[in-house]
């Protein structure tokens, strides 16, 4: 609790941490406002940890550099001068080379604090007091954000716009009961220091200030700029909150120089495809950064003829030019306790704080007021009597009583008479008594209506926002424009045609194009061909197990060139005692008939065969001793099922399900004994029967349009016997097809 509480979450009242809290009181006890010269900030530290914060130095000058960066807060609270880091990551020169004061949005913090507004608690030794909170006058917690690892829990708040969130409290004072919907009409979603722009969605944002937890995505801000004969080239001039610009860097020189993952000797083929899908776009990459441009990085594209928005994609997919921000609203509410607030709940606790430290100040000055009022009225009653007074003084041993007795005095304001200098005898000074009562007794009938009327305090406290507004409030710096995120799955690979080649052992790789001479492709001694399919890189190739369980690889992750490849089992981990049984390879939107050989089946796309990881899916529901049948790809409206027996049943692809996995329902009745031994689905074209006839000859023989009418009939039947001598092994379609 000590760490949740004293050290990692904000308070939801100021948005300050401890630390942070003593070193603002530390630098407005030393006197350093923002008019006032800089000092060095090891004078500052020493004086934090001294007085009120006994942990090491360093951690007082890491908090206080970062309340100083620009970059890192809405709202600096700090201004240093030297070197106190960078975007990129570098530190702050040692506390003995900067120097700091504090910023005019400090005294939005501080400004009232000796006005009696907040409790003051001993420091650590007691030896002196320091306050439990600072009077902000403004959300702070939102317009500066917060971010800290507690134990067992973390937070991570966002920046805000002064204005906006200036403009959302006075909406929640004016009409407690908004919903966050009007909230959000006035404050729609965070301003980061750096800019930059989120692109999630307004029901995304919402969602995440509904549940004080969420996810937002941000993007870069660039321009084009274009050049002579045609060329052009992009500039980035704002980055995503968090993201430097040597990390893009960093992680640009990944992409086109890859090093081997830990425990491997070469890189993945995945790490080419990348680098050669960002080596066919990007020709250079510079930082052009400097003091007057805090982000520019240049990018040049290969060939003008690229269009900008693929060049952007390819980079917006895989480096943190695109990226995600956390929101996680925990703090410490007003009762002390750490909780996750949604974000009418923050502004609903910092409204009844304020109401609460104004109607302290205003006490505070009443006290004040009455206190002088109850001196100048001594002052009054001696001024026009003032040589009896000063004969009283001279004349007595004891000139306290006697003044009380004599004039009618109370001890403060005998106590005052004493103290009243030479000067203040002059014969104006009545006039002046007299006006500054006149003043306090308006004043004190002013300061009695406040605390009287809830109405006229509303409006004090709606006045001061507009006022605090005004004087700090700046432009929005994050342009929000919802635009649909670019995932690395989109953008994986380049478009291009390939073969995939699998032998019987089950190796497998790709070689680039189609229409390879099968008599060019070697494999290792005593293997042989199992499978050449021509298909697309951006394709999935999916293997189907003697279980009916499906896997899938990505076409572009296997090895390529003219080696022997890689084991397939090195790729996929077939589960069970699965062994390869099916593959195919075709674009995810194409529909395949899916059967065993018990007779039932059902209609799914490639998309639905995909599986997530290297175990697979269960995909095709078999009964014992059933095995899986080659799938067939849809190219018409009529499913041929050809058995063992010889039978076989035409009937309309409407009769069948359409399903992402199962077992589906009956193709054709099979007799005792009898099993499915191939599938077609087509479009008026002429059937294909391969099988052995005598002496084991194969024997291929084939049903034209007009044949084929005898065996239609409805799903689930019997079915015809062919009219050939053969015993069935497969079922095609025509070769043109």
């Amino acid at each position: 609790m000590s760490v949740v509480r004293a050290r990692a979450l904000p308070q939801v009242e100021d948005g300050l941490k401890p630390v942070q809290r003593r070193i603002l009181h530390a630098m407005n006890e030393m006197r350093l406002a923002a008019s006032a010269k800089h000092v060095k900030s090891a004078r500052v530290v020493g004086d934090v940890i001294g007085k009120y914060h006994p942990h090491g130095d360093t951690s007082v000058y890491d908090a206080m550099v970062r309340v100083a960066q620009d970059f890192t807060l809405r709202y600096p609270l700090v201004d240093g001068q030297g070197n106190f880091g960078s975007r990129d990551g570098d530190g702050a020169a040692a506390m003995r080379y900067t120097e700091c004061r504090l910023t005019p949005f400090a005294d939005l913090l501080l400004g009232e604090i000796d006005r009696g507004t907040v409790d003051f608690s001993a420091n650590y030794d007691g030896s002196m007091t320091e306050p439990q909170l600072l009077p902000a006058r403004l959300p702070v917690v939102l317009l500066n954000g917060a971010s800290g690892i507690a134990v067992g829990m973390a937070t991570e708040i966002p920046p805000h716009n002064l204005r906006e969130v200036a403009e959302a409290a006075r909406l929640l004072i004016k009409k407690p009961e908004a919903v966050l919907e009007e909230v959000l009409a006035v404050m729609p979603g965070p301003d980061f220091p750096g800019g930059g722009q989120l692109i999630s969605t307004p029901a995304d944002i919402r969602d995440a200030y509904a549940n004080g937890r969420g996810s937002l995505r941000m993007r870069a801000r660039w321009r084009i700029e274009e050049l002579a004969r045609g060329q052009w080239r992009v500039i980035v001039y704002e980055l995503p909150h968090g993201v430097s610009v040597a990390q893009v860097l960093s992680e640009i020189e990944g992409l086109t120089n890859p090093q081997p993952r830990a425990g491997k000797k070469d890189v993945s083929q995945e790490q080419k495809n990348l680098k050669a899908l960002v080596l066919g776009v990007l020709d250079s990459v510079r930082d052009e950064s400097s003091d007057q441009q805090a982000v520019r990085i240049m990018l040049e594209p290969k060939s003008s003829r690229i269009a900008q928005d693929e060049f952007m994609a390819v980079l917006l997919a895989h480096t943190s030019l695109e990226s995600s921000v956390s929101v996680n609203l925990t703090m410490v509410g007003r009762d002390g306790r750490p909780q996750q607030k949604n974000l009418l709940n923050i502004l609903h606790e910092w409204i009844a704080f304020r109401f609460a430290t104004v109607e302290r100040r205003t006490r505070h000055r009443l006290a004040e007021v009455l206190r002088r009022v109850h001196i100048l009225e001594g002052r009054m009653t001696v001024f026009l009597r003032i040589e009896e007074v000063i004969r009283c003084i001279r004349e007595s041993d004891e000139p306290k009583p006697d003044l009380m007795a004599r004039f009618g005095l109370t001890e403060i304001q005998a106590e005052d008479i004493l103290e009243i200098r030479l000067r203040q005898l002059a014969r104006l000074e009545g006039i002046r008594i007299e006006k500054e009562l006149g003043d306090l007794r308006a004043e004190h009938g002013q300061l009695n209506k406040l605390l009287d009327s809830r109405q006229e305090m509303t409006k004090l406290i709606q006045k001061e926002i507009g006022e605090d507004a005004k004087r700090f409030g700046d432009e929005r710096r994050t342009l929000l424009e919802a635009v649909t995120p670019i995932s690395q799955g989109e953008i994986a690979a380049p478009d291009e045609p390939v073969t995939v080649i699998i032998s019987k052992n089950g190796w497998v790789r790709s070689r680039q194009g189609h229409g390879l001479d099968p008599a060019g492709i070697t494999y290792k001694t005593g293997d042989f061909p199992w499978l050449v399919a021509e298909t697309r890189s951006i394709w999935p190739l999916i293997v189907i197990d003697s279980n009916g369980r499906s896997y899938s690889v990505k076409v572009s992750d296997l090895p390529g060139g003219r080696g022997d490849g890689a084991p397939l089992n090195t790729m996929i981990d077939f589960q069970d005692g699965g062994k390869l049984v099916l593959a195919l390879s075709a674009a995810p939107e194409s529909k395949y008939l899916v059967a065993g050989s018990g007779g039932y089946g059902f209609v799914a796309s490639v998309a639905d065969m995909v599986a997530r990881n290297k175990a697979g899916k269960a995909f095709l529901t078999l009964d014992k001793g059933e095995k899986p049948l080659a799938p067939a790809p849809v190219l018409g409206d009529t499913v041929a099922v050809l058995t063992q027996a010889g039978r076989l049943l035409l009937f309309p692809l409407a009769e069948l399900k359409e399903m992402a996995k199962g077992k589906g329902l009956m193709l054709i009745d099979l007799a005792k004994n009898d099993e499915v031994v191939g599938l077609a689905v087509s479009a008026g074209q002429a059937l294909v029967i391969s099988g052995s006839g005598r002496a084991g000859k194969q024997v291929e023989q084939s049903l034209d349009v007009l044949a084929q009418a005898a065996f239609r009939a409805s799903r689930a039947r019997r079915g015809q016997e062919i009219p050939f001598k053969l015993k069935p092994i497969s079922l095609n379609l025509t070769a043109n097809h």
